[in-house]
């Protein structure tokens, strides 16, 4: 966690939602919190002496702990400033360096299969700024085009050593980068001898849960975009040339 705060504010605003929309009792441990605030700080927990006790409030917005400053025993209430990554039990990131390589963070006995790719990109808001520290995640099918899930049935087989998804954090300039194996085409049932085409989804939080996107990545010359229903779902041909990477 970088930059948490003491955050009165933060708080606050959770309380009085949680009374706005009838689930105040679900905030309440904030009301009592707010009596612990002392004033704006920031730290990095991962590297100060904080130690986090209790989870009051954690969403897609960041994250609310009751912590103890173990120099003084004084507790105190902490607000995660980067959002969306959490924290574990010890205050280090959640989010692990092998999250954004597909290729080894699911491995047990062997090594992934498929052809290696590198997803990269920049984040960047509609004024073309970039948007640091913030939380991209992304899933997909294996290279024979099965995901690891209950509801896939297809008889393509699936890989133990690929789960098919990873996330990362953008760094200073927005930029992220993933390692995986491109992904295969798999059968769906929206109309007869439809196959969706090779594409990787992606989920970006940006700076709150209101300016999430979730949205698909596709493979440039792939002969079944044309016939792909979601892909052609954008009616402007400029737009769908730039699903594609480049």
């Amino acid at each position: 966690m970088r930059n948490p705060a003491v955050a009165r504010n933060y708080a606050e605003a959770l309380f009085e939602l949680g009374r706005k929309s009838g689930h105040g009792e679900k905030y309440g441990l904030l009301l009592d919190a707010l009596a612990l605030w002392r004033g704006p700080a920031y730290a990095d927990v991962a590297g100060l002496p904080y130690a986090i006790d209790r989870v009051l409030h954690f969403s897609n917005g960041g994250g609310v702990y009751l912590a103890r400053d173990t120099r003084t025993g004084e507790a105190v209430v902490l607000k995660e400033a980067r959002p969306h990554a959490g924290v574990d039990a010890r205050g280090h990131d959640a989010v692990r360096p092998l999250d954004s390589d597909l290729t080894l963070n699911a491995v047990r006995n062997g090594e992934a299969i498929g052809e290696r790719i590198i997803v990269a990109g920049r984040v960047l808001d509609e004024d073309g700024h970039a948007v640091p520290d913030t939380l991209i995640e992304i899933w997909q099918a294996n290279a024979a085009g099965r995901y690891v899930h209950k509801v896939d049935q297809h008889d393509a087989p699936l890989d133990p050593n690929f789960l098919g998804s990873g996330r990362c954090l953008t760094d200073a300039d927005g930029r992220y980068r993933f390692i995986t194996v491109k992904p295969g085409a798999y059968p769906w049932g929206n109309h007869p001898n439809a196959w969706r085409p090779n594409h990787i989804h992606f989920s970006l939080f940006g700076t709150a849960l209101t300016s999430r996107l979730v949205t698909q990545m596709y493979f440039p010359g792939d002969p079944l975009l044309p016939m792909d229903p979601i892909f052609n779902g954008v009616p402007d041909e400029r737009g769908r040339e730039r699903f594609p990477p480049r």
